[in-house]
Order: C-alpha cells, then sequence, then structure tokens
C-alpha cells in the first residue's frame, strides 16, 4: 500500500468490513455536524442519495484536512420512503410508528462513500438497496421490539439485517456491503485505480 489509509468513522459495522477485505487501515471519526448538514441539504431540497454523499464527502474531507497525506474514506447513509426521509428513532414508541409506515412498502437505503486527500474530495459514488418490508400488524411489531429492544434505536430503520430484524422483510434487492453502510466494491475498484491498495 502506498498511501495511509483512514476510514473517517467509529461505524463497527464499516470496520468489520474492511478489516475482512483484507484492508490495512486506521479509524478517526469525523469531528462535523451531522444533523446540521442533514437538516440544511433536507431545506433546500436535496434527494435523498444527494445527502448520503454530502455526508460521506464532508466525512472524508474534515479528517483529510487533519491527515492531509492519507487517503480518507468517509461514508454515510440515508433512509428514504418516496420523499419522506428517516432519522433515528429517540425510542421505542417511535421506532413503533416507524416500522408500521415501512409496512407493505419498498423503502431505500442510499449509501454514498467518498475517498478525499489533501483536503480535497478525490471521487465519490452512491449504491442504494431497495428494502421490501411485509405487511406488519401492529401486534408483531410491539413483540419485535418487546424481544428486540433499544438496541434497533441504533438503526435508522429500526432493524438490523444480521438478527430478527431480517424477518420483517419480503424482499431486498441491493449488496450486503450498501446494506450495512459502505459500498465496498466500488470503493475497493477504486482503491486499486489510485494504487493504494494491491491491484
Amino acid at each position: 500500500m502506498t498511501s495511509e489509509l483512514i476510514l473517517a468513522s467509529a461505524s463497527a459495522s464499516r470496520q468489520m468490513l474492511m478489516r475482512n477485505a483484507g484492508l490495512t487501515f486506521s479509524s478517526i471519526p469525523a469531528d462535523i455536524d451531522e444533523r446540521a448538514i442533514d437538516a440544511r441539504l433536507e431545506a433546500d431540497g436535496a434527494a435523498p442519495e444527494t445527502i448520503a454523499l454530502e455526508l460521506a464527502r464532508a466525512k472524508a474531507v474534515a479528517v483529510s484536512l487533519l491527515h492531509p497525506d492519507a487517503v480518507v474514506i468517509g461514508s454515510d447513509q440515508t433512509m428514504s420512503l418516496g420523499s419522506r426521509i428517516y432519522h433515528k428513532a429517540k425510542d421505542l414508541k417511535e421506532a413503533h410508528a416507524n416500522l408500521l409506515s415501512l409496512s407493505g412498502k419498498t423503502h431505500l437505503l442510499n449509501c454514498g462513500v467518498a475517498l478525499a486527500r489533501n483536503g480535497e474530495v478525490q471521487w465519490g459514488a452512491v449504491s442504494i438497496a431497495r428494502m421490501t418490508v411485509r405487511e406488519l400488524s401492529s401486534e408483531y411489531v410491539s413483540r419485535y421490539l418487546e424481544r428486540s429492544g433499544s438496541k434497533v434505536l441504533s438503526s435508522v430503520g429500526a432493524y438490523q439485517l444480521e438478527g430478527e430484524g431480517i424477518q420483517l422483510f419480503n424482499d431486498i434487492e441491493g449488496d450486503y456491503f450498501t446494506i450495512l453502510g459502505l459500498p465496498l466494491l466500488p470503493l475497493l475498484t477504486q482503491l486499486r485505480e489510485l494504487g493504494v491498495i494491491d491491484g
């Protein structure tokens, strides 16, 4: 590897994906106000996939400014149903309402990834997964949340596919990496093209 590689995130799932892919990297969370950026872009009418990419770029640039010689990976994800953009539920009551709003519908997980060096974005892309939730009763959602507990609040959709959350779905279109928050295949292609990893 010709350059230090940094992941601008403390996300355990993103770190796991990168380690499993054989990448050597450091993890340094970006010190940015994600909600402020998110709110500004939403107010401007930005599309959910645009918001995901802009947040990924902001994270990559913020860490790159502190480590200019490194190649920094930023990644972020938004969840949308039509024009509605979802955010992490504050409590289980809100999680219950959110899950019922997804019942019988297909929502999108929009995952942006960006690379920065010397404080400038070098590349960015968005990958989208289509998630079709089966018809859910209020009673089933209550039982699901009771079994799963507050850990569901760490996920914007109040589900974790690696656990019981998989039972909420009829169909999923998109790769596992995008769903977990890091579009790994296009990222690896770009890292090879930049000579950051062995090609």
